[in-house]
């Protein structure tokens, strides 16, 4: 009696024992095997051959696909659905295979031919989703070189406002909700036309030159400045195609030392006064009736070198002139070249001398008179073109003959752009008049001729 109990309960505590240890165990090689397959690299891809015999198939790859001499990038084995589905860690979407090639037994593997016509279109789909399922499935081997992922992404940022409870009489933060709208229609967009472009345009610039005394060649020094300032407005084509309206205002002054001039210090070279209009109905593609003004005068006093006499003042010459006509207007789709010529065969001119200091006649005025009106015709033509990103040409021609005497007017400035308020511009003027005298000891008789090479700072704004 005392032997069967005693082998009785000895496979009792061994059985406990092994139930006990076997879970340990198991957990323990299990995690040994997950960890080690997150280190090291995934087992080696079946051929198709196994793959075909086997029930599931595995990843596919490069090394999976025989590609037949009659149809290059088709593969005809069986791929299994689970070798298809979304990368989990991408959101590039996934072409789907022909359905031909994912839907054919096996038995029909070998003669399934491409459908004909959309050749290409099989092999483009097919080398996508081949492309992207082995992203799939190498992101899925090696999660470790997945540096994000969708678990990873920091929360979105969430707005608060204060507000009262009144059950508990305190001030409490509540997160305000995005609210989401799906219907377009009720989008609250309010888009409002600008009818009238705007541009603006300032510039001061100078140059300068010194020469020692002892200099081999002798001379003298010399300082200018030139300063500009122009601003325009004009009306929105793209709103009002069927109409033309544009002014524009502009004063360039430029001073230059003398040191020849006894009497002065300064000189002024240049100091003109501009305003232009213009408007018009349209006609036909480019061109408008139109109707344009032109005034100019200067604002200051000049004088000839080592001289009292006036040369030049306000309104002494001024000059207005009313031209009806039509007006070619056109812009190039890149806006780099713009154009607007006015022909006005009907103008009229009006020329005056308002100083009692100077000699109307000087300027073609009839003697005791201090102004005169001259009716003839008139041209002109304004050009703008950015001949690099750098470099841009501003040009305008302006004429007008009464058919006894005539007047031409040719303004051509090249800005170089060395920065945002950096450039350089040189500027050349061409005038003829025939009503000019001579100079004694010159050539220069109806044409005259003035250039500007300068460097200094500028700045431009437009709504263009």
């Amino acid at each position: 009696m005392q032997l069967t109990t005693t082998v009785t309960h000895k496979p009792d505590r061994k059985m406990r024992l092994c139930a006990v240890m076997l879970p340990i165990l198991l957990w323990v090689f299990d995690g040994t095997a997950a960890a080690r397959r997150l280190h090291t690299t995934p087992t080696p891809p079946v051929t198709v051959t196994d793959t075909i015999a086997a029930d599931t198939m595995p990843a596919i790859t490069f090394d999976d696909i025989v590609l037949p001499d009659s149809c290059p990038f088709r593969t005809y084995a069986r791929i299994h659905p689970r070798d298809l589905r979304e990368p989990i860690f991408s959101s590039y979407r996934i072409q789907p295979f022909p359905s031909e090639v994912l839907h054919a037994p096996v038995t029909r593997a070998d003669s399934l031919l491409p459908v004909r016509g959309r050749e290409w279109l099989d092999n483009a789909l097919f080398v996508d989703s081949l492309v992207n399922a082995l992203k799939q499935n190498y992101m899925i081997a090696n999660p470790l070189l997945v540096r994000y992922n969708e678990r990873m992404l920091p929360d979105p940022p969430k707005r608060y406002r204060a507000v009262i409870d009144p059950s508990r009489m305190q001030i409490v933060m509540m997160e305000e909700l995005p609210t989401k709208s799906n219907d377009p229609t009720k989008v609250n967009v309010h888009v409002r036309p600008t009818h009238w472009l705007h541009s603006f345009n300032a510039a001061l610039q100078m140059s300068q030159a010194y020469i020692s005394p002892n200099w081999y060649q002798g001379g003298n020094n010399a300082l200018s400045f030139i300063g500009n300032i122009a601003y325009g407005v004009k009306l929105n084509q793209k709103f009002h195609p069927n109409h033309l309206l544009e002014a524009s205002v502009s004063y360039k002054l430029a001073m230059s030392s003398t040191p020849d001039d006894s009497l002065r210090n300064v000189q002024i070279t240049e100091d003109i006064f501009q305003i232009t209009a213009k408007g018009g109905i349209k006609a036909f593609d480019h061109w408008f009736y139109s109707l344009s003004l032109n005034f100019k005068t200067q604002l200051f006093n000049s004088y000839p070198i080592n001289s009292n006499d006036l040369s030049a003042s306000f309104l002494s010459p001024g000059e207005l002139n009313l031209g009806l006509g039509m007006t070619y207007e056109y812009t190039s789709p890149s806006k780099k070249f713009n154009i607007n010529a006015s022909i006005s065969p009907v103008s009229w001119n009006l020329k005056t001398v308002t100083n009692d200091g100077m000699d109307p006649a000087s300027f073609g005025i009839d003697n005791g008179h201090r102004s005169q009106s001259q009716i003839g015709s008139s041209t002109e033509i304004k050009l703008g073109w950015q001949i690099t990103r750098d470099i841009s040409l501003q040009s305008r021609l302006f004429a007008f003959t009464q058919y006894d005497d005539s007047q031409l007017d040719w303004e051509n400035t090249i800005n170089f752009s060395i920065n945002r308020f950096l450039s350089a511009m040189l500027y050349a003027h061409l005038r003829y008049d025939s009503t000019t005298p001579r100079i004694d000891d010159s050539n220069w008789h109806y044409w005259q001729f003035k250039e500007i090479l300068s460097l200094g700072f500028s700045y431009k704004f437009s709504t263009i």
